[in-house]
């Protein structure tokens, strides 16, 4: 189901008449979705915008007159729309992304590769799932009726690795926090992590981004926290004060050696349409840690995390969820919560709080 009933109406903001006909076709697969314009640049976009108003825009970052970043800017000053930021998948390129999520993007999805039938069938579910996480993102004070996901075949963490015992561990080793966001996770976990101490408990994240930008996100989080932030690489050892945020386009399992935890980074198949999964973290939690892990699901569009969580918590695990008036979109932990697996839920600026008390507790 689109916007109240609607279709999601898309403008497309890009300089390649190849990738604006790209983008047309991967998003009108899928029939909430409707494209109802295109623009080479910002000045013949905001021209349209004039006319007619989109619910979310996907930006190119580099256009001929005006940059992505600079049009981005002056829209979230005048006349603020959801933005899906668009690029090419480059290191140099990543940087600029982070700026374009400071400056007010929801999300980040890679070009089209055109031609490439492949990218496009896993590609095409990611940049739809963008646009609609984006569609009932709140920015601001806004809220809008929430979007359902797409309806394609979505498996479960069961491709990846089979489902826990069911029987609760005892709690043997030092405390882990597995955390899982989405749409809006880039700023919230910032926000998270610059309120833990240097000497907190080891950190895995799992944040829905394409290939390539989890690196720059990492190396944005690490000079801002207390905490060494890092991209994952397979065998990185869970240690206290360190954060390990999954590798885009990898999935992250955590993994036990004795009394301490690895993480392992594989690929696989998509897992909840989402590959890095939440599921496949908090199912890996749930066997590896159980009663040593703590859950956190944030912000996200989309139900992934919801399954793992519940196994999380079922195997001792405490969990945790972000409240809907701290959420840009409330859709995972809305799901997790449905799902019986979340004991407390609390605003963004208490996760840290929670994370800091269970760790007291052991």
């Amino acid at each position: 189901m689109a916007i109240a009933g609607k279709k999601i109406r898309v403008l497309i903001i890009d300089d390649s008449a190849s990738v604006r006909q790209a983008l047309t076709k991967v998003l009108e697969e899928d029939p909430d979705i409707e494209v109802m314009g295109v623009a080479s640049d910002p000045f013949m976009a905001a021209k349209k915008i004039q006319d007619d108003l989109p619910d979310v825009i996907t930006l190119d970052v580099e256009m001929p007159r005006m940059d992505g970043i600079t049009f981005l800017r002056k829209l979230m000053s005048q006349r603020p729309i959801p933005v899906v930021m668009c690029s090419s998948l480059t290191e140099e390129g990543s940087a600029t992304l982070m700026q374009a999520l400071e400056a007010g993007a929801v999300d980040i999805i890679l070009k089209p590769k055109i031609g490439a039938a492949d990218y496009l069938a896993d590609s095409g579910v990611r940049i739809r799932e963008a646009v609609k996480g984006a569609a009932v993102a709140r920015l601001g004070a806004g809220r809008r009726a929430a979007a359902s996901s797409t309806t394609s075949a979505k498996l479960t963490a069961d491709a990846v690795l089979p489902p826990p015992s069911g029987r609760a561990m005892a709690k043997t080793t030092e405390m882990v926090i597995c955390v899982g966001a989405s749409t809006g996770g880039t700023e919230a976990l910032k926000d998270m992590l610059e309120q833990l101490p240097a000497n907190a408990p080891g950190i895995v994240i799992v944040q829905h981004m394409p290939e390539k930008f989890t690196a720059a996100f990492a190396k944005r989080l690490n000079s801002l926290c207390e905490v060494e932030v890092k991209e994952a690489e397979h065998g990185d050892p869970v240690l206290r004060g360190h954060v390990l945020i999954a590798p885009g386009d990898r999935h992250m399992l955590l993994e036990r050696q004795g009394a301490r935890y690895v993480v392992s980074v594989r690929t696989g198949p998509l897992v909840s349409r989402h590959r890095p999964s939440v599921d496949v973290l908090f199912r890996s939690a749930a066997r590896s840690a159980g009663g040593n892990a703590m859950g956190v699901i944030m912000t996200g569009m989309g139900d992934d995390g919801a399954r793992g969580m519940a196994e999380m918590h079922a195997a001792g695990a405490y969990t945790v969820a972000q409240d809907e008036a701290t959420s840009v979109v409330f859709g995972m932990p809305k799901e997790a919560i449905a799902h019986g697996g979340v004991d407390r839920v609390v605003p963004l600026d208490q996760i840290a709080r929670e994370i800091l008390a269970a760790d007291r507790r052991r």
